[in-house]
């Protein structure tokens, strides 16, 4: 398996390339050159298997003879396996019903208690592995509006091979989330503080990565979802959670939380492997640049507006561009297009016909802090359950845009409600206890 640039002028990497570089030299995201496919067979064989089988069986096509079969196999054993140490829950994302064929898909049993800990555990390893076999070292430099930062630290404190350096945007990630970066005391973890928005931090990130010179020098790694890696481990939860509800011989929906549209876009891999994906709602808070897009075809930025859900307080979703890529096409050349008519008029429009393509799967919709406040009130009544305002913006969007009753809606549940204790314990009266081991 090749990787190639989304803007078309970087040379093709294998997966092991891909992962250490992050970003393309061209400024790009990195692609597999086509998407493997599973057939029907394939997909139903996945029915009552572990987790970390799926996850082999899923995430091998696209690390292709980069490394070692068992290597990997062994890697993801240690991550996901009965014995991993790393996951609260034994089905590592276990499915948990909400109301009639409507479930939660829970993604924050990790160590940082959000859904970037299932993807984030293997590449640490990951890394590991290939800088150990080139005898290399690198520098990750990250941008987080919370979660991510957390979760890359958590994955990379102490090894030997790596320098970590995340930047988040101050006074806009929850006290939790600011301690699980800040208190992290191994010498190779390293917090700044942006005066700004998340939009201004992964903007110094791609300036960083767009100095050839310095790039080099600082040997510079990504780890937040504009690495492909990221994007590859969170396909496994969509397969494990269809396979669960009787696929493929039923179709399902999900309903995905949505910022960096890292998430979304695995599901959409997800379904162009073949898994019977009828529905994806991207779920946005007030910063709703992607809701928007689906509505309308006009992707514009505007001021992003603090929140309450603020992991999701984003308006240039970095991954878009990698469905940018494969609605044109595999054409560099009409993403370089759109991308500076972003940065020259702040919006870009796709054409019709690129826009009913990507309708044929996505639909969005828009919650504002009110509307998040009221929907974790109302799962608490209907359920005795607290959710996160992130999960209650994907529980309350699912059930907005839902076509069919009869199909399964899954909303991903991205992090753990003790995360966010003040907007919780406004809505339900209930203030959400950190696990013990955080």
């Amino acid at each position: 398996m090749k990787y190639v640039s989304t803007r078309g002028e970087a040379p093709p990497l294998t997966f092991d390339e891909a992962l250490l570089a992050g970003l393309a030299p061209d400024g790009g995201l990195y692609i597999p050159e086509r998407w493997p496919r599973f057939s029907t067979g394939d997909i139903a064989a996945m029915e009552g298997l572990s987790y970390a089988e799926i996850a082999l069986r899923v995430m091998t096509p696209f690390v292709g003879d980069a490394l070692p079969p068992d290597d990997f196999a062994a890697m993801i054993e240690a991550v996901y396996g009965a014995d991993n140490g790393i996951f609260a829950h034994a089905d590592v994302t276990p499915l948990v019903p909400l109301g009639r064929n409507e479930w939660l898909l829970e993604l924050f049993h990790g160590p940082t208690l959000a859904f970037k800990d299932i993807s984030l555990q293997l590449i640490g390893r990951l890394f590991d592995h290939v800088l150990a076999r080139r005898g290399g070292r690198v520098t990750i430099i990250g941008a987080t509006s919370g979660d991510t930062g957390s979760a890359a630290i958590e994955a990379f404190r102490g090894r030997d091979n790596i320098d970590i350096f995340m930047l988040h945007p101050v006074g806009r990630v929850s006290e939790v989330q600011r301690r699980q970066m800040t208190t992290v005391m191994a010498d190779n973890v390293h917090n700044i503080a942006i005066e700004g928005t998340f939009d201004d931090c992964q903007a110094l990130l791609k300036a960083a990565f767009g100095d050839a010179v310095f790039r080099e020098e600082m040997r510079l790694s990504a780890v937040n979802s504009i690495n492909w890696a990221r994007v590859m481990a969170q396909t496994v939860y969509y397969f494990a959670a269809a396979a669960a509800l009787g696929a493929p011989g039923r179709s399902v929906a999900f309903s995905v939380p949505s910022g960096n549209f890292g998430n979304a876009f695995a599901g959409y891999v997800a379904s162009r492997m073949g898994l019977p994906i009828s529905r994806l709602v991207v779920a946005t808070n007030s910063n709703d640049i992607l809701a928007r897009f689906f509505e309308s075809g006009r992707y514009e930025t505007s001021r992003v507006t603090p929140t309450v859900s603020p992991s999701m307080d984003i308006q240039v979703s970095s991954n878009f561009e990698r469905l940018l890529y494969d609605l044109y096409d595999g054409d560099g050349k009409d993403v370089v297009r759109l991308l500076d008519g972003l940065a020259a008029e702040g919006g870009f429009t796709v054409d019709g016909d690129r826009l009913t393509r990507a309708r044929e799967l996505f639909t969005g919709h828009r919650l504002d802090d009110h509307a998040t406040e009221a929907a974790i009130a109302l799962v608490h009544r209907e359920t005795g359950m607290i959710l996160d305002p992130h999960t209650a913006i994907g529980v309350a969007a699912g059930r907005a845009r839902r076509a069919d009753e009869s199909t399964p809606m899954i909303a991903l549940g991205c992090a753990h409600p003790a995360k966010f204790p003040d907007v919780v314990a406004r809505a339900t009266g209930v203030a959400p206890a950190l696990p013990p081991r955080l």
